[in-house]
Formats: structure tokens, C-alpha cells, sequence
């Protein structure tokens, strides 16, 4: 019949597909290694991976899962075990984490799970990261949660919402909660957080805070970076500062991060956090890991397994430069020292969220490229 012969060619995608992955994850296992380590590779990564789609139970239980899919939804659905995944296999047991590893969620204080934010309508919890579009979603978590309104009435577009309304008291914070609230709602609603690379999230942090005019940042951070590495002394406004031009370099600020004495201090602002500190994906089970890098597409997959789309629609953004680019532009004049702390800091939002460096960007500069100017 039509129908068994329909069923026949969606399994024959689906098995061509658990083929495309077996391959894919052979495939990449060596660039895996070179990445991540070589540590616990039998149970960490692609090898894991690919030895979890042998086991029948595992398999069945995959092949049930998009059974109706499409093939892009098939691409899309493996894009999401893979990622998930990933984070499991490193936060479970890779010994790099350290503490994060054997931390529970009860072991995290109230105030380092400000990121969560709640949707008691639609029974959604997203973890905000700042520089990773992060505006555009609190403003769909008000619009679906109708936390804020206008006379009475919640906006009928989340695109109206008033930037400065975003920001605020507008979104409903999880950690506003008791603590058996929360743990509840984290157990029973859908979660999900977008990442970026580290180091192009820098880059996006530097140009909106130092490069913009902001009173805040510039008396706050600006002011006593110019003078503690520049020895000057800068305009008393940032306003007079920003007309001038005067703002510090994308050198001071990466000199600024490197040498913060403490990772986990108050000093170290959430625009340039770690993005695991911020959403603690080892005490969490995200259901859904979105990339920046392909938002456009995570977006519309994300909204459809939320069952949002039908009321809500995320903007298309045009395609970014890659991160390769952005990197060696943003970083020629970084000296390696600095280059290879600065990964240091930000080592475990690589791995937990797959992302690698250029190649050769750790490789030690020459002694004429390794002195620093701040021009």
C-alpha cells in the first residue's frame, strides 16, 4: 500500500542518516581527540556517541523519535543529541571539571541561578547569556509569559516591547522562587539556552560596551582600564570621551580579563562570564542547546518544540562572518601569553559546547610580534 511503501522510505532515510552519523563521528574522532583530550575517550565524545547508536534499546529509541521527521528535522533532531550529549559525556565524567562535576543544583547559591528565566504559562525556563541574543529572547519569554502589560492588556508582538522594559523587572526570574519551586519547575518545564563561541562573544561584548557610548561601563570599567594600563587619565564623561574617540582597546580589555585574580569574582561582569557559570549545564538537563552560530535555524526548531510557533516567530538574522575570521582579525596583535590564559579561562565553554580555535592560534608568536602596543 502507499502507506507501507511511505513508512518504508521514511526508515530508509532514518537509517541513512544513523549511517551519515556513525560516519560523521569516525570521521571526526582524531579532530575530537586534538581538541577535547585524550581523556576518557572510550566514554566521552564522538566514540561515545556512536557506541550509544549501537546499542539496540538506544537505537530504537532514536529511530522512534523522528520516525515522522522530515530530513531537515532529522538533521536538525541529531544536531540536538549531539550537542546534549557532548555535555552529558564531559559533566559526567571528564575529572577537568573539577568541582562542577560533583556539584548538585542545591549546590549552587540563589544568586548564581539569576540567568533563569520562567515562563509559567507555557512551562519553559530559559537561561539567558548575555551577547548571544539574549534581548531578542527575554522579550519572547515577557510576550509568552504576558509578564508585562500595557493598561491591563499584554503585547500582541514581542517586537514592541520597549528595550528598556527588556532589561528589567519585566521577566519573571526563577530564583525569585523557593528553592523546592524551582528545583519542581526545573524538573517538570522545558529548558533551553543558546551558547556562542567564547572568544567572537568577547569580541561582541568589547564593541556594544567600549565602543558604544554607556555611562555605566565607561565609569565602571573603562576608566580604570585606560589608567591602569594606558597611565592616563581620561575624560571625566563618557560622553566628551566617546566624541573624542577615547575608549580602551581590545588589547586592554583581553589584558583586563587575563589578569582579574579570581574567574568567579564579582569583578568578573556577565557579559564576559563563562557561559557554564551562567547556566550550569552540568545541574541542569537542557532539552534544547541553541547556537548562535546557526540560530536562524534553532530558532524555528526550538519555537516548534516549544508548540510556540504558532503565535510566535523568531526574526531571521543574516548570515555572520565565521568565527575563524572574526578571531584572527580581533586577535593579531594579542600576545600568545595572554592568547593561551585567555583560552585557559574560557576552556570549559569550549568543550562543553564543542567549540575550537583557528588553527595555529596558540602556536607562540615571534619575539618581534610578542610585545604589546595599545594603539
Amino acid at each position: 500500500t502507499n502507506t507501507d511503501w511511505l513508512s518504508e522510505v521514511k526508515m530508509g532515510r532514518i537509517s541513512l542518516l544513523l549511517f551519515r552519523i556513525r560516519y560523521a563521528l569516525q570521521s571526526h574522532q582524531d579532530q575530537f581527540e586534538s581538541t577535547y583530550g585524550t581523556y576518557s575517550l572510550e566514554t566521552t565524545g564522538p566514540a561515545a556517541l556512536n557506541k550509544d547508536l549501537e546499542t539496540k534499546e538506544s537505537e530504537d529509541a532514536f529511530v522512534r523519535s523522528m520516525r515522522h521527521a522530515s530530513p531537515k528535522v532529522l538533521d536538525l533532531q541529531y544536531t540536538q543529541y549531539a550537542r546534549k550529549k557532548l555535555i552529558h559525556n564531559l559533566c559526567s565524567r571528564s575529572a577537568s571539571l573539577g568541582f562542577l562535576k560533583r556539584a548538585t543544583l542545591n549546590d549552587i547559591p540563589h544568586d548564581q541561578l539569576s540567568n533563569l528565566i520562567v515562563d509559567d504559562r507555557h512551562g519553559i525556563i530559559y537561561c539567558y547569556i548575555p551577547k548571544v541574543a539574549c534581548t531578542e529572547w527575554k522579550s519572547i519569554m515577557i510576550f509568552l509569559s504576558e509578564s508585562l502589560k500595557v493598561n491591563g492588556v499584554p503585547y500582541k508582538n514581542h517586537s514592541d516591547i520597549p528595550r528598556d522594559q527588556i532589561h528589567g523587572n519585566s521577566v519573571v526570574y526563577l530564583n525569585r522562587s523557593h528553592r523546592n519551586v524551582m528545583n519542581k519547575k526545573i524538573k517538570k518545564y522545558k529548558k533551553f539556552l543558546f551558547v556562542r563561541h567564547p572568544f567572537v562573544r568577547l569580541i561582541s561584548a568589547y564593541r556594544d560596551k567600549f565602543e558604544k557610548k554607556n555611562d555605566y561601563f565607561y565609569n565602571y570599567l573603562a576608566v580604570p582600564i585606560m589608567k591602569r594600563y594606558r597611565k592616563i587619565s581620561p575624560p571625566a564623561s563618557a560622553e566628551r570621551a566617546h566624541a573624542a574617540g577615547i575608549r580602551p582597546t581590545f588589547s586592554e580589555f583581553i589584558h583586563y580579563i587575563v589578569d582579574l585574580p579570581d574567574y568567579y569574582s564579582l569583578a568578573f561582569q556577565e557579559h564576559w562570564r563563562q557561559m557554564y557559570y551562567l547556566c550550569h549545564p552540568c545541574q541542569i538537563e537542557y532539552d534544547f542547546v541553541g547556537k548562535m552560530e546557526t540560530m536562524n535555524e534553532d530558532a524555528q526548531h526550538l519555537l516548534h518544540f516549544l508548540k510556540v510557533d504558532h503565535i510566535i516567530q523568531f526574526p531571521q538574522s543574516p548570515s555572520n562572518r565565521t568565527e575563524e575570521s572574526w578571531i584572527n582579525d580581533w586577535f593579531t596583535k594579542i600576545p600568545f601569553e595572554w592568547k593561551r590564559k585567555l583560552y585557559e579561562i574560557y576552556e570549559l565553554d569550549f568543550k562543553l559546547f564543542g567549540y575550537s580555535l583557528p588553527e595555529n592560534f596558540l602556536e607562540n608568536a615571534s619575539p618581534a610580534q610578542s610585545v604589546i602596543s595599545y594603539t
